[in-house]
């Protein structure tokens, strides 16, 4: 026990701390300090959030201390805004009325400030034994979301000898047991030396408790780098504001507990996260440096190609996958995937989703797996897995018993919200998967209701996905036979393309060619500026600038390309109601808003409209009124695409009947589907 003199400078000593906080709080956050005391509930928690960079220009010294010693910091500057908010009460104006409140905890978001470094804000996985003490900030997706408990923080005992009373905080470290101390804590003249306590009736303090555990983000991996999760504890007022699935900003205390006692298992000290600041960072997960000279380049581009902008188009498009020759058809749908069209919710609050969902069916080699990849690398936030799912809660979510605790662990929809999912082997998923992921395509939502677990989790995700046919691909039979997967699933998808490696001799001449010649600069000079522009960094911006700045309608011309393929598609003989439905007419409208996107305009167009319509007519469903010119894998790029579509549309508005349409759109597609040999990449 420390002696009675030093122990009295210490209580001057935190006072005085306590007081040069509490003038900050006065000084920085008087308005939040208000808010608190006129609220009406004196039992709640409040949260008072504060700056770190503003407390290191106004006291840099105490910034520091809280920095080094977190845990002794924290509660001054909690008895600080306890004392600051009592002085706001007195000051308050006639006819405003305070009341004063038991608990309030200041949030300190260090963001912005110098402690982004990596000695206080490391990732996950580098988390080590000399960041314990130390105000640590961890960033990562949260996988499992435990239930809401009951925490004993403050017990308040009295010695039989003195009366002195006293506060005991259970330790983490020691299962959140208490431990009693040895001696009489009073700090009086003599000391009491008394060993004997009781509990004082009605002291116990006691806060909402729950855990959760992070994940470092995959993007930031490298290959073959697993990524690593920790634990995380909130309390109070920061219990349930983040659900499975959110990316999150989390500032705390960095200790350890022990593991739950389990047969036969050695138990370890497992190290854990008392969170004392939490952000949502949904909103800027997506988020990616476009400097304005980039964006100038982007506005140049397009003004080059002012004339031809289809042909500029096609110069974005070669800049996919690039490794992979022609293929147009399913790059456009690649890139169209990517870009989306806009959410629309109407006045009841229902919503229409803007993402866009693609199936890559084919033959083994077609190339399936490289555009996966790529389209993963290009989205800032993706998640790519095989069907079968790469934990328990497979592609959706599941309930896991975690130490006597069932938790809702987030499968890769839900851990790609608001990005790219990309899934392979489709057709291979679990059956739980099967049932679940209609929902979560076209509602963007995932219900749950698992071991008494009920919630809502989101999975505003684009679902890209690829599968092989079932044996040998049979154009006579449904797609729901060649794949085995069930109609209501297929027609989730706004794009199906089919990729038949069939035996074509021409083909297989020019691609042979093309990768023989690969490293040979066999280009106009043209071309070789257009492969330099559109580099992937490049496109990667390009993508994620043209989805947050435009937000596309669509023109009187667009209505009428898409309302009346709509309708012939209804009247046609070879109508499927599984396809040919309200779903079908939303994919339309979402994949022509995608293209004015790609187009870098704010209008959807008539060439808009008639894109939207090549891919749907390129996919590969009993449903199609155009007569197909070949398969997918056979689709190159054009010479001179701005020319034929003027032709299109110029015939579009000479006659607007049935057969004309079907011609058109024919020939349109016969245009970029593989029917001569001469081609240009």
């Amino acid at each position: 026990m420390k002696p009675v003199n030093e122990s009295e400078s210490m209580e001057k000593e935190e006072d005085s701390e306590v007081k040069s906080l509490a003038e900050f709080l006065m000084t920085h956050h008087s308005e939040q300090l208000h808010s608190i005391v006129v609220s009406p509930e004196p039992k709640l928690h409040y949260p008072l959030y504060i700056d770190f960079t503003d407390l290191l220009n106004e006291n840099s010294r105490l910034a520091h201390l809280v920095l080094a010693q977190p845990t002794v910091y924290l509660l001054l500057f909690d008895r600080a805004a306890f004392w600051a908010h009592k002085i706001v009460i007195k000051g308050l104006k006639f006819g405003e009325k305070g009341v004063e409140k038991k608990f309030i905890h200041v949030r300190i978001n260090v963001c912005g400030s110098p402690l982004e470094c990596p000695e206080t804000f490391p990732s996950i996985g580098r988390v080590r034994v000399k960041h314990r003490g130390i105000l640590l900030t961890l960033k990562g997706t949260l996988i499992r979301s435990g239930a809401i408990k009951m925490y004993e923080g403050e017990r308040m005992y009295q010695c039989r000898k003195c009366k002195h009373v006293f506060p005991v905080h259970p330790e983490l470290e020691s299962r959140n047991s208490i431990t009693l101390p040895s001696f009489c804590p009073s700090q009086r003249s003599k000391s009491c030396e008394g060993t004997r306590f009781d509990c004082v009736d009605e002291s116990v303090i006691r806060h909402d408790y729950q855990e959760i555990k992070i994940q470092e983000s995959t993007q930031v991996l490298g290959v073959g780098v697993i990524p690593r999760s920790i634990p995380v504890i909130l309390m109070d007022d920061l219990v349930d504001i983040v659900k499975t699935g959110d990316d999150i900003i989390v500032t705390g205390i960095l200790t350890a507990k022990w593991s739950p006692d389990l047969k036969d298992v050695r138990s370890n000290l497992d190290p854990v996260l008392i969170a004392n600041y939490v952000r949502r960072t949904n909103e800027l997960k997506a988020d990616i440096d476009i400097p304005n000279d980039v964006i100038m380049k982007f506005k140049q581009f397009w003004s080059d190609f002012n004339d031809t902008p289809l042909k500029g188009r096609n110069a974005i498009l070669r800049g996919l996958c690039p490794q992979i020759f022609g293929l147009f058809t399913v790059k456009l749908a690649v890139a169209l995937t990517l870009i989306g069209g806009v959410q629309h919710v109407d006045a009841s609050g229902s919503k229409i989703r803007g993402e866009s969902h693609l199936l890559l069916v084919g033959d083994p080699g077609t190339g399936k797996s490289q555009f996966l990849k790529f389209a993963a690398k290009l989205s800032n936030r993706s998640v790519i897995t095989t069907g079968l799912g790469s934990t328990s809660a497979g592609l959706t979510v599941t309930a896991v018993k975690d130490g006597g605790e069932w938790m809702l662990e987030a499968g890769a929809l839900v851990l790609a919200d608001g990005g790219l999912c990309c899934i392979d082997e489709f057709d291979s998923m679990r059956e739980h998967d099967r049932a679940t992921i209609h929902e979560a395509m076209e509602q963007q939502t995932i219900s749950v209701a698992k071991a008494g677990l009920v919630t809502t989790l989101s999975t505003r995700t684009i679902v890209f996905g690829a599968t092989n046919p079932k044996g040998q691909y049979d154009p006579d039979q449904s797609l729901s036979v060649n794949t085995a997967l069930s109609g209501p699933l297929l027609s989730r998808f706004d794009i199906v393309l089919v990729l038949l490696d069939t035996k074509n001799p021409e083909w297989d001449a020019v691609v042979s060619s093309h990768i023989l010649n690969e490293g040979e600069s066999n280009k106009g000079d043209h071309d070789e500026d257009l492969g330099n522009i559109w580099t992937f960094s490049m496109l990667r911006r390009y993508i994620h600038f043209v989805k947050g700045y435009f937000r596309p309608v669509l023109t009187k011309e667009a209505e009428k390309v898409i309302s009346s393929y709509y309708q012939l598609q209804r009247r046609s003989a070879t109508y499927n109601a599984a396809r040919t439905t309200v779903r079908m007419l939303e994919s339309l409208i979402r994949l022509a808003q995608a293209h004015a996107r790609l187009m870098f305009r704010n209008e959807v167009t008539r060439i808009d409209a008639i894109m939207a319509i090549l891919c749907i007519e390129s996919s590969m469903t009993t449903s199609a009124i155009v007569d197909s010119a070949g398969n997918s894998l056979h689709s190159n790029f054009t010479e001179n695409p701005d020319e034929e579509c003027i032709l299109v549309s110029n015939l579009g508005m000479l006659k607007r009947t049935y057969m004309l349409a079907k011609t058109v759109i024919s020939w349109y597609l016969s245009q970029h589907l593989f029917v001569h040999a001469k081609y240009y990449y």
